[in-house]
């Protein structure tokens, strides 16, 4: 239960990776969050703009209370985590919980030791997550460069010549057409013409 006299809110953030927000919103419902008190940001790959997640930290007050299911709902790195982390809490002078984690809960009626067990939890697990997040990063950077010592071919394969380009490469070397209209005659980008034109000379 709520022990702040403030308002209760939940915060839900999903990426494309992670569509479905079904979860965090049960566990925001059974926690006793409303969803008129529900805020929610979906984003996509380095778009970390998080408009509602803005929205609601203007909306909090002193003595309110957020609600987030984990602590990576609140940044995507160490150092942004431990910021609104410090902006909730001493700016705002409201509590939070996290979910995942009970003692991180910053409600009034805890003593001063559950307050620094929740600050040194807090550290200890924005550190873990950033650690973490590195290491896929360097995991992802050594299987790239394996893949391209072995030869194999990154992103998209090119587009193999087509059997007519020599006619039509010829008219263009003539003059006779322009590059548009030679790219337009094998049906491919003008771009991609010049790139197979450029590696005949």
């Amino acid at each position: 239960m709520n022990e702040n006299t403030g308002k209760l809110y939940g915060y839900i953030r999903v990426s494309t990776k992670e569509q479905n927000e079904d979860r965090q919103r049960l566990a925001m419902h059974e926690f006793g969050i409303v969803d008129r008190d529900l805020y929610m940001d979906k984003q996509s790959g380095k778009d970390f703009e998080r408009p509602n997640y803005k929205r609601l930290i203007r909306k909090l007050k002193p003595g309110d209370t957020l609600v987030i299911k984990s602590i990576d709902r609140l940044g995507r790195n160490y150092e942004e985590i431990l910021e609104q982390w410090r902006i909730i809490t001493r700016e705002k002078t409201a509590a939070i919980v996290v979910l995942d984690m009970p003692l991180l809960d910053t409600r009034q009626g805890r003593d001063l030791t559950g307050t620094l067990i929740a600050d040194i939890v807090l550290q200890l697990l924005s550190y873990v997550a950033q650690t973490e997040r590195e290491f896929i990063r360097q995991r992802q950077a050594e299987g790239i460069a394996a893949a391209k010592a072995r030869g194999v071919q990154m992103g998209r394969a090119p587009m193999e010549i087509p059997e007519d380009f020599a006619p039509v490469y010829d008219q263009w070397k003539r003059g006779e057409i322009s590059g548009r209209g030679a790219a337009r005659m094998l049906g491919v980008a003008q771009h991609t013409f010049t790139k197979w034109a450029s590696a005949q000379a």
